[in-house]
């Protein structure tokens, strides 16, 4: 899950990322990417280099481009929390992919006059008057490379005020949490293994495709295979296959072919180990070939679920369901239906 933190200058924005980063939020932060692209010129990250920097960057590469670098740093194997958010594409471009709620972080003029005060930062203005003036070129812009708070503030999810104590700001984020954690999504049991045969097939030593597969029984992962010579034979990628080496022309020399399929290794590798893949579901990146469906069928599996339709498979797909093996490629039903 990602949270974005905004709002106007000492709303409170840095406690909202502390309070969250104590709960497991990994704290990221677009004026980072700012900061990152001034040191490279040797210059220093004051206020208005980081204002002027950040519009010179959306101009050049776009206005979401610090949300798309921002993104890029990103594992996608835990929560974030993302500060410094000054632009309406760059909430459009971090609502793309995952869970992505904003909050806007709302205090009165006055209160963050004092705080700024407080910080005692070089350059901080000296009345409310010439805080509020400043405030103001941050708050829309008509050039769409410019800072658009107040677009910004329009795409919100929560709002959370933080006139008050400190207290009051953590009740509020509390209560945000324990709404929101609890509707995360995570992906059906397809695409799960699907994904899970996609990584067993980068171990391929093919140099004509990547295929992998996965065995799968009362949703528990029995067995995976992918393509490539037979084990103890120099891999195919090491010239170990002399059609491959010879880069064969599709559907020519088959007999030259050394390699076992995805399919074929899966279900090899379980009777090797001795256990059975019968009433087993197989996940794999394509459809499977003649030689392997007699195997699946032999084999006595229930179901395949394939990514990709392969190269003249559509004897090997009749054969299947003419054995009374359910085929369905991943996106023909609803999500979740395998077992």
């Amino acid at each position: 899950m990602r949270i974005g933190v905004a709002g106007l200058n000492a709303s409170g924005k840095t406690q909202v990322v502390e309070y969250l980063s104590r709960r497991s939020f990994y704290p990221e932060s677009l004026s980072d990417v700012i900061r990152d692209d001034l040191a490279r010129d040797d210059l220093e990250p004051t206020r208005d280099n980081m204002i002027e920097r950040g519009r010179a960057l959306r101009e050049r590469y776009g206005p979401a481009i610090l949300a798309e670098r921002a993104l890029a740093k990103l594992p996608a194997d835990r929560n974030h929390v993302i500060d410094s958010i000054r632009h309406p594409d760059e909430v459009r471009a971090l609502r793309v992919d995952g869970e992505f709620v904003l909050i806007w972080v709302e205090a009165s003029p006055a209160v963050r006059f004092e705080r700024a005060l407080r910080r005692g930062r070089v350059g901080t203005p000296q009345t409310l008057e010439a805080f509020e003036a400043e405030q103001a070129r941050e708050l829309s812009s008509a050039n769409t490379a410019g800072q658009q708070l107040l677009a910004v503030r329009a795409l919100a999810d929560e709002v959370v005020e933080n006139d008050g104590e400190l207290d009051a700001l953590h009740q509020q984020l509390q209560s945000l949490l324990e709404r929101r954690l609890t509707f995360q999504s995570r992906p059906d049991w397809d695409t799960y293994f699907m994904s899970i045969a996609q990584v067993v097939a980068s171990r391929a030593n093919c140099v004509k495709r990547k295929i992998g597969s996965v065995i799968v029984s009362d949703r528990r992962i029995i067995s995976t295979g992918y393509n490539g010579t037979p084990r103890g034979v120099a891999n195919c990628n090491e010239g170990g296959c002399p059609r491959c080496r010879g880069a064969a022309e599709s559907g020519t020399r088959l007999d030259e072919c050394l390699c076992s399929h995805a399919e074929e290794n899966s279900i090899t590798q379980a009777a090797y180990h001795g256990v059975s893949v019968r009433e087993g579901v197989l996940y794999t990146t394509f459809s499977p070939c003649l030689m392997c469906t007699k195997m699946i069928i032999n084999a006595g599996m229930r179901e395949v679920v394939y990514a990709s339709p392969f190269p003249l498979g559509e004897t090997a797909l009749d054969l299947l369901h003419e054995a009374g093996v359910k085929v369905r490629p991943l996106s023909a039903e609803d999500p979740g239906s395998a077992d």
